[in-house]
């Protein structure tokens, strides 16, 4: 038998399902009995955890990805899209980075393909809107933060200086706290080398339309990182929601209103636009329907694991598993685990968890931990929140690459240079030529 296992989407789940089934597969890889197939719009795996260190400067965006072709040598990887799921026909289209779309049969299908930023119809959310789930949108704007502190330097004009030096973060997760507190850090670093701004100019606004920041790490812990925030300068509105921010004016729903150059979107996920161009069943929450065993609901062949799956979580009935990191990576394991056995014959396993708790970073030495219920803030959470994400990232050469990263910014100053020429490489060249026709 030739089983073709192919996986849609090569982020957390993706890559440790493929990791752990080239291993436990060996023999029929080996023997071509077996096969697997990664598709993803980019050769690489993010580990998302980091972005916030990488706009802040304190990581290279290279060492927080992992190269799919060379973590897997057992397995194809295929760059561009999948368009269409018809698991019925047992069959995907593939559109691929350039050229014909085509179809790609299979035997065994795993969706894996993630989640997108959960927008709403704000007015005004594309003029400076940015989001940040990928190393792109991290660089740059870690790049757009230092060109602003460049054009307030450079200018005269009250209003423009104002406007560049006011940043609106809107989401008070994970990923909008430590972003927005790296990205703080990294700013107040910054302004040393800088005669006419002081920390105390550039505004940070963070905007949650709940009543908690971090609700993941505890009341306790959540309202001591408020306190941390507010302390730090950051202007923090509690209930408040984004009504418009049109051509860079920002009206919050508690009657605000100010000018901003900059918003970071962090206010949650969806599952990634793939699920609703399938034929399996989803959920009330537009999440394939998925039960315990990490199968899709009556579709045998079918699994699923990660944000795009609703995974009900055993340990707490009527809930369902949350869309983090530590969630997916120990579905792949069990979801790996479970192919094998299905290409067996045997007995599938449940996904069953035990809540290990939740760090997250606050610029440096600075972070909040709850973790089997000890509580930890400042240095030691700092410290806890490195510790683990390290243990996480796959691979020994990202370790060490990590590892010396963060050894080097130990000795030496980070850097607080500007690149977002990079995003335009070709607008020198272009201005060139204008020169020359004219």
């Amino acid at each position: 038998m030739n089983k073709h296992i192919l996986i849609v989407g090569g982020g957390y789940v993706g890559l440790y399902t493929a990791l752990r089934l080239q291993r436990k597969l060996s023999r029929e890889l080996r023997g071509g009995e077996a096969r697997i197939t990664i598709i993803d719009p980019q050769s690489y795996m993010t580990y998302q955890p980091f972005l916030p260190e990488a706009a802040a400067g304190n990581l290279s965006p290279r060492h927080l990805v992992a190269p799919l072709r060379r973590v897997l040598p057992k397995v194809r990887i295929l760059n561009g899209t999948v368009t269409t799921v018809k698991h019925g026909d047992r069959v995907v289209t593939f559109q691929p980075a350039e050229g014909e779309p085509r179809q790609i049969a299979y035997d065994v299908l795993v969706m894996a393909a993630g989640s997108i930023s959960r927008t709403l119809p704000i007015p005004g959310l594309t003029d400076i809107g940015i989001g940040f789930k990928t190393v792109g949108e991290a660089i740059a704007l870690r790049n757009r933060v230092l060109h602003l502190l460049d054009v307030a330097e450079s200018t005269e004009d009250p209003e423009v200086r104002r406007r560049a030096l006011t940043f609106v973060v809107v989401g008070a997760g994970f990923a909008g706290v430590e972003a927005l507190a790296e990205l703080e850090d990294m700013a107040k670093d910054s302004v040393r080398y800088y005669r006419n701004i002081k920390p105390s100019d550039i505004r940070w606004v963070l905007v949650e339309a709940t009543s908690r920041v971090l609700p993941e790490v505890g009341p306790e812990m959540g309202k001591w990182t408020l306190e941390q925030l507010r302390e730090r300068g950051i202007d923090v509105r509690l209930e408040t929601r984004l009504e418009s921010c049109e051509g860079g004016h920002v009206v919050l729903s508690d009657g605000e209103e100010f000018d901003a150059e900059t918003l970071v979107w962090t206010a949650g996920v969806k599952p990634s636009p793939v699920v609703n161009d399938s034929d399996l069943p989803l959920d009330e929450r537009g999440r394939i329907k998925t039960t315990a065993l990490l199968t899709v609901h009556a579709s045998p062949g079918a699994f699923a694991a990660g944000d795009a799956a609703g995974v009900p979580d055993v340990t707490n009935p009527g809930q369902y598993c949350a869309p983090n990191a530590q969630h997916a990576v120990r579905q792949a394991k069990v979801l790996a685990d479970n192919i094998v056995r299905h290409l067996r014959g045997q007995e599938l396993l449940e996904y069953r968890h035990k809540y290990v708790g939740s760090v997250a970073g606050l610029g440096l030495h600075q972070g909040v931990a709850n973790v089997y219920g000890v509580k930890l803030r400042g240095f030691p959470a700092w410290f806890m929140h490195r510790t683990y994400h390290l243990s996480r990232v796959p691979t020994l050469n990202r370790k060490v690459r990590v590892v010396v990263d963060w050894t080097l910014a130990l000795f030496f100053k980070r850097e607080t240079i500007s690149l977002g020429e990079m995003e335009h490489p070709r607008e020198g060249f272009r201005a060139a030529v204008a020169t020359m026709r004219r």
